[in-house]
């Protein structure tokens, strides 16, 4: 398995110079140390902190850069900070919300007609504290080795599979050339149409869109998206579009999922804001989710009928290609719920 180290033209920034898999190791682990980076005390925030979380603070320093200094509401800050109330119970919370636990492949998920999701790693640039997997138990449930061998075999007796979805943790989190070698062997899966990627990387770390990655989507014969996750228009920058352009030019479809998220995005201006960044950097707004009901995510959820209303203010005022789909996923059924 290669180690990529993308290739950066000396010109640019010093920034740029850096390798994508530096800034994930850089990435600030304590939560002091990310107030402290935004001159912030622990009294500022609205919760106690929690340094002891089993589910660390993990935070690439491009994506702090985001962030407003100063100010303990800021939107991006709120996704990623570790807070007590985490360890509070809620009802109707679970460790696996989704019932994703249950698979019979480990590593692969065949929740819907068509299509598979494989689990390609375990870990993620960023640690977002509403997570649907944070419990999520990855150390048998991880598509490697022999489980992958199992999962693409799968997929090859199973002509009515047409697309193959790579999600985690982050798929992108692993190397260049693990995901050529894949890519490969799906391109010598006659049924397969699609390829799609979810990942949240690009935002975090926009130097992850290497040279070699762009050439993997550009040699398959397989069409190809990219899912993005960007809860707010202020992770939008002119790093992640210029990084971004690199994507479209080969031909990547560039999508968007975002989270309803109480106080980062549970109101109207931020939501158009959302929706006209994305289009300006070339993304196309799929679905908004309700929160999925994952113990420790409670304080992030609102309402179905404030999110209703919601869409149906931004209905207003945008055309309707940029209206996401309000949609709540629940598990065993064979599609997302989408929400009228």
């Amino acid at each position: 398995m290669k180690n990529v180290t993308p290739i950066i033209p000396v010109s640019e920034p010093d920034c740029q110079v850096k390798s994508w898999k530096n800034f994930l190791k850089e990435a600030v682990s304590d939560p002091l140390e990310l107030l402290q980076d935004l001159n912030l005390k622990p009294e500022d925030i609205e919760y106690a902190i929690d340094p002891s979380n089993p589910f660390k603070v993990r935070v690439p320093r491009p994506f702090i850069e985001k962030m407003r200094i100063g100010d303990p509401d800021d939107p991006l800050l709120r996704q990623v900070l570790s807070l007590d109330i985490e360890n509070a119970d809620f009802e109707g919370y679970s460790s696996d919300p989704l019932k994703e636990t249950n698979s019979d492949t480990p590593g692969l998920l065949h929740k819907y007609e068509g299509r598979v999701l494989l689990i390609l790693a375990s870990a993620c640039a960023v640690n977002c504290r509403y997570c649907f997997r944070r419990h999520f138990p990855y150390q048998d449930k991880v598509a490697n080795g022999d489980s992958l061998k199992e999962s693409l075999a799968y997929i090859k007796n199973n002509p009515t599979i047409k697309e193959v979805i790579l999600s985690g943790g982050d798929p992108l989190i692993v190397s260049d050339g693990f995901l050529q070698s894949l890519v490969d062997e799906l391109d010598t899966i006659k049924h397969l149409k699609r390829l799609r990627i979810h990942s949240r990387l690009p935002i975090v770390i926009p130097q992850r869109i290497s040279r070699e990655l762009c050439n993997i989507f550009n040699k398959t014969r397989l069409k190809s998206s990219l899912v993005l996750h960007i809860n707010h228009g202020n992770e939008i920058d002119s790093a992640l579009i210029k990084s971004l352009n690199k994507l479209t030019e080969v031909g990547v479809q560039l999508l968007n999922q975002s989270v309803l998220l109480k106080g980062v995005n549970d109101s109207v201006q931020a939501l158009v804001q959302l929706s006209e960044r994305l289009f300006e950097a070339g993304i196309l707004p799929y679905y908004v989710h309700m929160l999925d009901k994952v113990d420790g995510a409670a304080h992030f959820d609102i309402s179905q009928a404030k999110a209703v209303a919601l869409m149906n203010q931004i209905r207003e005022q945008l055309p309707g290609y940029l209206v996401p789909r309000l949609a709540v996923e629940e598990p065993g059924k064979g599609s997302k719920t989408v929400i009228t």
